[in-house]
């Protein structure tokens, strides 16, 4: 069989390689990559959680960035193009220069399979180790323990809020999940927990390797008003900053994290209060509750567990007066729809599911029959369709300009209707 040529080959030939979507150990790939030689000569931090991982990466490359270090960053997944996984100084890979690192991924493992994720991990892990790099930023998949970055020891790990999600992996209640995530940690180095509410796992954990546990609420704290935001940690209080560019009541606690990190580090990587402003304010990262100016409105959130939904709501129900307000929505099937569908259906006048390409996904009937069964439906017709693109052109034809459509769930729903590019969207008809 000869080598794929594309990066689509590549990731075609990862989906054959093994039979299952996920498999939790870190034996193969920690073999695969010793085999490979994978080191980092540069600060590295990764970052777990349940919600807040992709906002606080964001967050913690655009700092370090305006402070004038080298950058690269891994996270996911991603909405529409694979290489969006991989960030070299805040920009995008081009897909032919991975093709070498998963070569090298797989010329070392042999017979060893790998997942997807697995092997696609150690491709960017590769490509990351070998930039010309002053920090390298590595987002933790659904655990942490058995994660195949787990493989790497981090200089300084970031955990941010805990919930209940991919509970068939990671166990029936927060503490068993929190577990999950504390394996993160690393004995006598920086262990910054963002979740002002912990499982006592995590703290536990900490506390029996040695960590250097930095907590919020104890080590490092925010305050603020309607203009501007506080931050004190060991020592050292921030004052006068801005608030993040990235929307959303829970992003100071996101970045209430990421400035303790950046103060745990402090010996390797100075970060200066301009370069901490400056980040904050130039920070994007597209689908956390990304708000597009139109007639109608259009937000696009990827949040897909009743936590994360029930902060979308919250957020939603502070942006002021709609007429109404139309949701597209497609989700996994494993997912708790009906906690999803609880916390913002009394928000939601108008509902349009969709099916998404992949075996996993829900289907637009499921989905129909779980917005029929909330107890106090508005919409007692939600529309069926094709795709996510095809579920926000049935919602634009049907909204007044006044009112907005809330694009939520999977990656794979907010990806859809962002693959031709941000929508602007006008109505077709006034109310």
């Amino acid at each position: 069989m000869s080598e794929p040529a594309t990066l689509e080959q590549w990731l075609a030939h990862c989906e054959r390689l093994h039979p299952k979507h996920i498999d939790m150990t870190l034996q193969r790939v920690a073999s695969v990559r010793e085999a490979m030689g994978l080191r980092f000569e540069v600060p590295v931090i990764t970052v777990a959680g349940t919600n807040g991982k992709g906002s606080s990466c964001a967050m913690l490359e655009a700092i370090a960035l305006q402070a004038g270090y080298r950058v690269g960053l891994y996270i996911k997944p991603h909405l529409v193009h694979f290489e969006e996984r991989c960030r070299i100084n805040g920009r995008s890979v081009e897909a032919a220069s991975l093709l070498p690192h998963f070569a090298a991924v797989e010329a070392a493992r042999g017979r060893t399979t790998l997942t997807y994720f697995e092997f696609t991990t150690l491709a960017i892990m590769r490509a990351l180790s070998m930039a010309a790099l002053d920090l390298v930023i590595l987002e933790v998949g659904l655990g942490g323990r058995l994660d195949a970055v787990n493989t790497v020891d981090a200089d300084c790990a970031l955990i941010t809020s805990i919930d209940l999600d991919h509970m068939d992996y990671l166990g029936p209640d927060r503490e068993s999940i929190g577990f999950e995530k504390a394996g993160i940690l690393r004995a006598g180095r920086p262990a910054v927990i963002s979740d002002p509410m912990p499982p006592a796992s995590v703290l536990r954990h900490a506390q029996a390797i040695g960590a250097d546990l930095w907590q919020v609420g104890r080590d490092f704290n925010h305050s603020g008003d309607r203009q501007q935001w506080s931050w004190t940690g060991r020592g050292r209080r921030r004052n006068a900053l801005a608030y993040p560019a990235l929307r959303g009541a829970n992003q100071l606690l996101n970045a209430s994290g990421v400035l303790a990190v950046f103060e745990a580090l402090r010996e390797r990587l100075p970060i200066s209060a301009q370069a901490v402003r400056n980040g904050l304010a130039a920070v994007e990262l597209a689908g956390r509750f990304q708000i597009v100016p139109g007639q109608p409105a259009l937000v696009l959130d990827v949040a897909h567990n009743p936590h994360a939904v029930a902060t979308l709501a919250f957020n939603l129900d502070q942006m002021g007066f709609y007429p109404r307000t139309h949701a597209v929505f497609g989700a996994m099937a494993d997912k708790d729809i009906a906690g999803m569908l609880a916390r913002i259906g009394p928000l939601v006048q108008c509902w349009y599911v969709c099916d998404l390409p992949l075996p996993r996904a829900a289907r637009a009937a499921d989905l129909a029959a779980a917005v029929r069964a909330l107890p106090e439906v508005q919409d007692a017709s939600p529309s069926s369709h094709e795709s996510p693109v095809a579920a926000l052109r049935a919602a634009l034809a049907a909204a007044d300009p006044a009112d907005r459509i809330v694009v939520f769930g999977s990656f794979l729903c907010v990806g859809g209707v962002l693959k031709d590019g941000v929508p602007r969207l006008r109505a077709a008809h006034s109310g």
